[in-house]
């Protein structure tokens, strides 16, 4: 059947499998399947290469002319491909060092005459305003709102405190 008919639980069936992808003008590509995209049929390669490394190529799912399987993905394979995108090491603060920023941040707001309470049964989420949520270690990737112009503005804001202190 031809690639692009095919139906997103058909492309699924391709994840973490090995295959060699014929697209247009007779082009060959291998690699593992990492993901197909459900709307565009775009099919996601990942080659590892020397060093640790990892290619990552994308073939438009309209180029898509035939795709064959070449070998099934065992649990380490898959395990692999879906560790590629995760941070390498997740940082761990000390809670000494954890309580010193939260105590810091909330002070500094307090001094911008910025609402802020502790939340929580912890009292470990800062609450700005009653419309934004800061979790540990409170920096700008942790702040939490519906409201992107909030959002964007407190969290400019942490990073120039972040950024002096």
């Amino acid at each position: 059947m031809e690639w692009s008919k095919k139906t997103p639980l058909e492309w699924q069936t391709y994840n973490n499998k090995e295959v060699k992808v014929t697209a247009d003008e007779k082009n060959e590509y291998q690699g593992w399947v990492l993901t197909t995209d459900p709307v565009s049929a775009n099919i996601v390669l990942a080659n590892f290469v020397e060093d640790g490394k990892v290619a990552i190529r994308v073939i438009m799912g309209h180029a898509v002319q035939h795709v064959e399987i070449l070998k099934e993905g065992d649990e380490a394979q898959k395990e692999k491909l879906a560790n590629l995108f995760m941070p390498h090491e997740s940082k761990t603060y000390s809670q000494e060092y954890v309580d010193r920023r939260k105590d810091s941040l909330k002070t500094w707001l307090e001094e911008n005459h910025i609402p802020v309470t502790e939340k929580g049964e912890t009292g470990r989420t800062l609450c700005v305003a009653g419309v934004l949520t800061i979790e540990p270690p409170y920096g700008p990737e942790n702040c939490n709102s519906s409201n992107e112009i909030i959002l964007s503005r407190l969290q400019g804001l942490i990073q120039s405190h972040l950024a002096r202190t």
